[in-house]
Formats: structure tokens, sequence, C-alpha cells
């Protein structure tokens, strides 16, 4: 095996070896799902697929894109796979073209956490942590009242794709709107940067709620931390973990396959995240809300600028 996790991953592993027909062919794959996660399925892959090496960039998502901002500058990004945390940064790389209309197998799918030339792999869930002291949370209306009785915190659209989601879900959503964001302004919702901000905030006292992503939170409370988890009515808000073909090799096509086909499924749902494929945990899967990601793509510098205007920054 020849898999690199570094943040300096070398152009040249774009490279194909050559050489005699033993000679694995790499492949490589640029990430910004979490390690454990990167690390499980590769190694499935690997392991089904011993004549292919998949060589690994994992970063941040503006690390991400600053890299393949680099690559580009060079003369073409170095990936043959992208598998990204949400679907707005994907769909940035789709109207730069860098995304291959590749035809992996993706059946197993749901018609809403796909695109044309992107797949979801895994749902990210939007959720409220709180004290257990704090103001019992039921319903996504009734953060405003616990902001008003001990804060609230909400994720910063132009920070993480997770906040960026919150603010298209309550924006586009006739349920809520901007005027459900006013109300949160008005009630003294602060804006933090990143999901686990939130969860350090709530555990440390700062806020007696907060919206984050699920398994920050189930991560925290594992460790101990006085929290509880909250799946407001009508369902938490489900965000798409995306991945595309953006090389050449046929293998990048067959990786993508693996990903969203079983094993690769049951490798994502073995490192703790919730899987595209509903067959795969079927009874895991708590109330969900999902996102009009295609006014989402249309309508992303209207909606940073409405949520500037009602906080600020």
């Amino acid at each position: 095996m020849r898999r690199i996790v570094a943040a300096g991953l070398s152009l040249a592993l774009a490279v194909s070896a050559c050489g005699d027909d033993s000679t694995p062919t790499t492949i490589v794959l640029y990430t910004s799902a979490t390690q454990d996660t990167v690390d499980a399925v590769v190694a499935a892959f690997e392991a089904e697929n011993p004549d292919v090496d998949v060589a690994v960039f994992r970063a941040p998502t503006g690390q991400l894109s600053a890299r393949i901002a680099a690559d580009l500058r060079a003369g073409g990004i170095g990936a043959d796979v992208l598998w990204l945390t949400d679907p707005l940064s994907m769909q940035q790389f789709d109207a730069q073209g860098l995304l291959r209309d590749a035809s992996p197998d993706a059946s197993a799918v749901p018609t809403e956490y796909r695109e044309q030339r992107f797949w979801g792999t895994r749902i990210v869930s939007l959720v409220v942590v709180q004290r257990r002291d704090a103001v019992a949370v039921e319903s996504w209306d009734d953060l405003v009242s616990v902001a008003e009785n001990g804060g609230a915190a909400i994720l910063d659209p132009t920070f993480a794709g997770s906040g960026f989601a919150t603010l298209a879900f309550f924006a586009l959503d006739d349920r809520y709107g901007y005027d459900y964001l006013q109300r949160l302004h008005d009630a003294g919702t602060i804006v933090v940067a990143a999901p686990g901000d939130v969860v350090t905030g709530v555990a440390e006292g700062q806020f007696a709620a907060g919206i984050t992503i699920d398994r920050i939170a189930r991560d925290a409370l594992a460790d101990g931390s006085p929290l509880q988890i909250v799946w407001p009515d009508p369902g938490a808000i489900a965000v798409y973990s995306p991945i595309a073909v953006t090389g050449e090799k046929p293998q990048a096509t067959e990786f993508v396959s693996f990903v969203l086909g079983r094993t690769g499924q049951e490798a994502i749902a073995a490192s703790g995240w919730l899987p595209i494929d509903p067959a795969v945990m079927p009874g895991d899967r708590g109330p969900q809300v999902t996102i009009d990601w295609d006014q989402a793509f249309d309508r992303q510098q209207e909606l940073l600028d409405a949520f500037r205007a009602i906080f600020g920054g």
C-alpha cells in the first residue's frame, strides 16, 4: 500500500505508476471528510482492489480549495476524485468545469442527494445541542426562546459549509424564512465559526443551546460533556457529503462506485456517520428535513448578504 496522508502531497502522485502489469495504478483523492472515515473506506477499497493504490490529500475545506487553486495555476487539478463535506463546495468546482461526466453505480443514492456530476456519500445531520438544565428544545422555533433565556449559538455561513446549510434551510423554507433568522438575532443569538465551537460553548456554559453536527456532539457526550442532543421538530437538517470524479482514469470511477456501494457505505457507517444508502442503517435515521440545493446554489450571494444584514459582519 502506498497511501499518503499529508498536507504536502506531491503532485507527482497524480501520475499513475508505469512499468510492468504488476505495478499498481495510483489514483489521488482530495477530501475534507474526517480522517477515520477516509482511512476506513480507502482500506476497504484497496483490500478489494489490490491493483489500485489511493493517495490521499486530506485538509479542511478552505485549505483544500487553496490546494486546488494552486493546482489550477500549475496547469490542472491534481486529484482524480474529490470527496467533500457539503454540496455548495462541490457545486463551485462543478461550475469551474472540474468535474467529469462519469457514470459510477449510484443506484443507492436518493434523488435529493445527487446532482448530474456528484453524488452523496453520507449525511451530516445538523441538530441542537443543549445543556441538560436548559429550557427544553422540542422544535426549531423553541431555539428563539432558549436564546432569550440563556443564549444560543448559530453557525457562521461564511466560515463553515454546515453554517451555510443552516442558513439555506431556514431562509428558503416557508415555515421560517428571513423572519425566523431575525427573531433569532433579536433574541440574542450569537454567531460562532465552527460546529465544534458550539459544542464547547454549550459545555462551558457560554450558551444554553446551539446548532451543530450530530457526530461532533455525540463524540463530546462520549467524552463526558454534560450535554444532550435534540432532533428538533420537524427534523434535523440533512446535509449530504458529495463525491465526484475529476480524473480520466477508470479506477477513479470505480472508487466512487465503491464508496456508494454496500461495502463503502458500511465502512462509512462503522466510522460513525449516517450512510447515504438508507438500506445500510434503516433503523438509525431520525426525522430529517432537506435543503433546496438548486435554490441555494443560485441564490448563494443573496442568502449571505441577507445573513450579514441581520447578524452583521
